[in-house]
């Protein structure tokens, strides 16, 4: 399995990445993996923030992650761009930090189900 290191070209680049994969397909172990993904690419192209400060907020987070153990093995990276990516929607007033608290614990609570489909609960505003 092909999978984009953090340290990765585009990580360091001007412009958005490409979907992340191998020649069979796009490369996610999960669901919310490829949504987190989709969303931090959509907010960028929609003007909320440029591709250089979200350069700067995920590497900040990769960074941090590391400083407290993370063995950067690839299989914690999009945990941390999830991470990043609340960080940047409450720094630029796109959702509200209580709603996104709330929202991990709504989703802690109704994990998938054993067909293993996301929990689905009303969205969270963002913009």
């Amino acid at each position: 399995m092909s999978h984009m290191a953090p340290d990765a070209g585009w990580l360091g680049g001007l412009a958005p990445p490409s979907m992340p994969g191998d020649p069979s397909g796009p490369v996610f172990r999960e669901p919310w993996e490829a949504q987190a993904f989709a969303l931090a690419v959509a907010l960028h192209r929609a003007g909320h923030f440029t591709w250089p400060e979200w350069v700067a907020v995920i590497s900040a987070e990769i960074r941090r992650a590391q400083a407290e153990g993370d063995p950067d093995l690839g299989s914690t990276y999009y945990r941390h761009w999830l991470a990043a990516l609340e960080k940047i929607v409450v720094a630029k007033s796109l959702a509200d930090d209580v709603d996104l608290r709330l929202r991990r614990l709504e989703c802690a609570a109704h994990p998938p189900g054993k067909h293993n489909h996301p929990a689905r609960r009303e969205p969270i505003r963002v913009g």
